[in-house]
């Protein structure tokens, strides 16, 4: 009975996650994020969050978010200061395999929107293994599969202030970028996973990318 009981407070603890509306205004809480803000990349300005130059490593500049839960709906704004540069948004979660790792990315590039499914197997034979001898977890031993999806050509050239929304519901997940002019739904057994932890990878040159009013809540029914 105490294993169930047990149990039933796991599931409720994670559909019961509080929702996250930050908008980096005056109560905005650092502490809420696993990047440490300000740093030499990031900080709060005049109400949002900007990033922007080189982290000196292998990758652009990232900004990480916890989140908890399965069905979850996320929501952002963002916004080019310059020209050129892009946007890349990740959503991690249990790799099904007792590990965690990214499970969708977002790239919004400026010639159009591109999305990566990233599920797991243990085949180091499998047809979507990634190419580039990457080792397989090593807590679960699964390796990432890589599935690219065609580049879906939108024009987000214009440094204006964009939003994108990502509703996972079950096995389906669908991503809505820059208002309509550019939506797919996906349906992946992985996104049944649950989410841990949101990312932003941010290539905007010394003057950068801005974000607003990051929305994450339990999807509705």
């Amino acid at each position: 009975m105490q294993r169930l009981l047990f149990a039933l407070f796991l599931i409720s603890s994670t559909f019961a996650a509080e929702p996250i509306h930050e908008t980096f205004g005056s109560a905005f809480d650092a502490k809420r994020f696993l990047t440490p803000i300000p740093n030499k990349n990031t900080s709060v300005r005049d109400g949002v969050l900007w990033t922007r130059g080189s982290s000196g490593g292998k990758y652009p500049p990232m900004v990480y978010l916890p989140v908890e839960g399965k069905d979850l709906t996320i929501s952002f704004r963002y916004r080019h200061l310059a020209a050129g540069g892009w946007l890349w948004f990740f959503v991690d979660g249990d790799d099904g395999f007792g590990s965690e790792d990214h499970m969708l990315r977002v790239k919004l590039l400026r010639e159009g929107v591109q999305l990566q499914i990233d599920a797991h197997s243990k085949d180091a034979n499998h047809p979507l293994r990634q190419k580039n001898g990457r080792p397989p977890d090593k807590k679960s031993g699964a390796y990432r599969l890589n599935e690219m999806l065609p580049l879906e050509k939108v024009d987000l050239t214009a440094n204006t202030w964009r939003e994108v929304k990502i509703v996972f519901r079950g096995e389906v997940v669908i991503i809505t970028a820059d208002g309509q002019k550019w939506s797919q739904t996906l349906s992946r057994p992985n996104f049944n996973a649950a989410k841990h932890k949101l990312l932003w990878m941010q290539n905007g040159g010394e003057a950068g990318i801005e974000l607003d009013d990051i929305r994450v809540t339990q999807t509705t029914p």
